[in-house]
């Protein structure tokens, strides 16, 4: 009879190595890991690495941006249908976004539109860019125009434990990290809620912010409100990760018991 001291050495060990196994499964299969990842252990609320402050509330325009400027008086104003003797028509845009022309913010920080011509918009916010362009349009050419801009290439990338992957676009002013989750479907049924980070700014020394989705005093965090090509990444749990290397290991020893039990069986019919 096995003593009862030993037994229950023998179950902390195999606890402990199911623990680590565990741990490694799920870093094997985690994207972008850094070394303050381990604060997800304990992790309440939001948690910050390189800390770059709070960014501005609203979008800034920048070079190479894709402006889409639609006047809301007149549909076809800004339609890639529109034709020759509209006031979009009669020049060509750097391309085209959901059947709306969209225009290449150049390195001067200006935007050559129809018909107005350079339009210096680096800097200003979305709303500031419509009110300056409007006015321009007011008095050189369409009476009380209400312009509609956007920058049509801002967008996030979600990586990992979404119901939907990919990138995608910021279509309004302040979207925040709940937002994006909605529209990707939520999270899914493997996902570990402590484990989120949003990978934002400079690539070579980024700031990383550690979100808890477990506390509903998180989504008070301003960090949250997304900025253009943050990269957003939800790991599984450690459960999962590890039934799935288990199921992997499976998929690999069932093929050799078979074989093994083959080659006993003949050897056992062949003495």
């Amino acid at each position: 009879m096995i003593p009862k001291k030993t037994t229950f050495k023998f179950l902390c060990l195999l606890s402990v190595c199911i623990l680590l196994a565990s741990c490694a499964a799920r870093k094997e299969h985690s994207l972008f890991n850094a070394p303050s990842d381990i604060v997800t252990d304990t992790i309440k609320q939001v948690y910050v690495v390189n800390d770059q402050g709070i960014s501005d509330a609203y979008y800034k325009i920048k070079v190479n941006d894709q402006l889409a400027v639609r006047n809301l008086q007149n549909k076809e104003f800004g339609a890639t249908a529109a034709a020759n003797g509209n006031a979009i028509g009669n020049q060509t845009a750097s391309g085209s976004i959901n059947n709306t022309l969209s225009y290449l913010v150049d390195v001067d920080g200006t935007v050559n539109l129809p018909a107005i011509g350079k339009v210096e918009v680096s800097g200003l916010s979305r709303r500031e860019a419509a009110i300056k362009i409007q006015d321009l349009y007011a008095k050189k050419l369409l009476r009380d125009p209400i312009i509609e801009l956007s920058v049509v290439n801002l967008k996030v990338t979600l990586l990992g434990e979404f119901s939907k992957q990919g990138n995608f676009l910021l279509e309004r002013e302040n979207a925040t990290l709940i937002d994006i989750i909605g529209e990707a479907g939520g999270i899914s049924k493997t996902a570990d809620p402590k484990t989120l980070k949003i990978i934002r700014g400079d690539r070579s020394r980024p700031e990383i912010i550690y979100v808890n989705l477990n506390d509903i005093n998180s989504l008070a965090s301003k960090k949250l409100v997304l900025q253009n090509n943050d990269i957003i990444v939800l790991q599984q749990t450690k459960s999962s990760a590890l039934s799935e290397k288990l199921t992997s290991v499976n998929n690999i020893i069932q093929p050799l018991l078979v074989v093994v039990n083959l080659a006993v069986l003949i050897f056992t019919l062949t003495r």
